[in-house]
């Protein structure tokens, strides 16, 4: 089944989730992606997809993701 994402309000990733998600692998912060489709655990170097809202934490399910495309976040773009 291919297409467009869903983008009902049904299907759209809830921003106050992330405050309680953390990578599966090292425990650590996630971060959403600008396009919000993705979760990023810059710790781990990995994406993991949020299909129809629901973000998919397994390992099986994410992407490796190359450095420079960690230091392009938003979150992660200057001093704290």
């Amino acid at each position: 089944m291919s297409g467009t994402p869903d983008t009902s309000p049904r299907h759209v990733f809830d921003v106050k989730t992330l405050e309680m998600l953390v990578c599966p692998l090292t425990k650590t912060r996630l971060t959403l992606s600008a396009d919000r489709s993705e979760l990023i655990s810059v710790a781990a170097r990995l994406a993991f997809p949020i299909i129809k809202g629901v973000p998919l934490l397994s390992l099986d399910e994410a992407r490796n993701v190359e450095p420079e495309a960690l230091r392009q976040l938003p979150e992660l773009g200057g001093e704290h």
